[in-house]
């Protein structure tokens, strides 16, 4: 039934998880309507058959039920659970991407979408992904915060100023999605608009081979190994797990660092973007805050190349 009404009532959906958001929507609107029409119905019943007669007595006090006052509270909060794990779930689904998929770097700024892929390529607002495999979306804005939205996918994250936010999503059909930003970013918000190509797995691949316009042959963990030597990172950081002035680069990313504070943090993205901008902010453990800030010396570009080197070393 849920199935029926989320077809008919619902927009098209591009993906499985489309489907799970509309059956809950579908859910929730028609529970809010079955009480609605319950509760109005009842009323207008109690006002016509309990009104009070012109000149009639006043009745006597009603007792209590306790069995109505049981039904009312325990089916409302059996509801309330079903929705809350139905909910939460959905969540899940949507906050956790499959260990295999794709990962795909997005950069927004006034007033366009940055694509990045594995091998290097990018495209300005044309992002082709492959069908039926999960696509990773780790999105960071150069300027303000933007909003990365896909209706026909359901899905919708804020894209922020330094610092990773990400999503992921398995398109279920072929075709093109249209993509907005849903968060107001300045006097050219609505002409910051996108498009996602969804394509077979031998287009995709086609695709990827001829690349496209503004696309840089070089891969970001190769730009990032030209980084690493261009600004000195291997005076003080090794590649093969020695001490040096800082903490070798070799299997950090995804571990957890010790800090000089006592704290114990995990070496993810978010943390390397910001040993790189603020390396005062988190010292680690037996090491002196000797490393200079490169804030404003590396374009967003350079900082996710030096990231996706530094994650290649493990």
């Amino acid at each position: 039934m849920i199935s029926w009404l989320r077809d008919l009532l619902m927009p098209a959906a591009g993906t499985a998880y489309a489907r799970q958001v509309d059956d809950l929507f579908v859910f929730l609107t028609g529970l809010t309507l079955f009480f609605f029409l319950l509760i109005a119905g009842l009323t207008a019943w109690f006002v016509v058959r309990y009104r009070r007669a012109r000149g009639a007595a006043r009745g006597a006090a009603v007792s209590q039920h306790t069995g109505l006052e049981v039904a009312w509270s325990v089916i409302p909060l059996a509801l309330v659970i079903v929705i809350f794990f139905w909910g939460f779930h959905g969540y899940i689904n949507a906050a956790v991407p499959p260990a295999e998929a794709l990962e795909i770097k997005v950069t927004g700024r006034k007033w366009l979408w940055q694509f990045e892929y594995p091998n290097g390529l990018r495209t300005i607002n044309e992002l082709h992904v492959p069908l039926g495999k999960p696509v990773k979306l780790v999105m960071v804005s150069e300027d303000v915060i933007h909003s990365f939205y896909v209706p026909t996918f359901r899905i919708k994250q804020d894209v922020l100023p330094g610092k990773y936010t990400q999503l992921w999503f398995q398109a279920a059909e072929a075709g093109v999605h249209r993509l907005l930003c849903a968060e107001y970013c300045g006097t050219g918000h609505s002409d910051m608009l996108g498009a996602i190509h969804v394509q077979s797995a031998e287009e995709y691949a086609q695709w990827l081979e001829k690349g496209g316009e503004g696309a840089e042959a070089i891969p970001a963990a190769q730009l990032g190994r030209l980084l690493y030597t261009k600004y000195g990172c291997d005076a003080c950081h090794s590649l093969d797990g020695s001490r040096g002035e800082g903490p070798s680069f070799r299997g950090v990313f995804g571990h957890p660092v010790r800090l000089a504070d006592g704290r114990t943090v995990t070496a993810d993205e978010n943390y390397l973007r910001e040993s790189i901008v603020q390396p005062q902010a988190k010292v680690v453990a037996g090491f002196q805050p000797v490393m200079p800030t490169f804030q404003g010396l590396l374009r967003e570009r350079e900082i996710t190349a030096l990231i996706e080197f530094i994650k290649e070393q493990k």
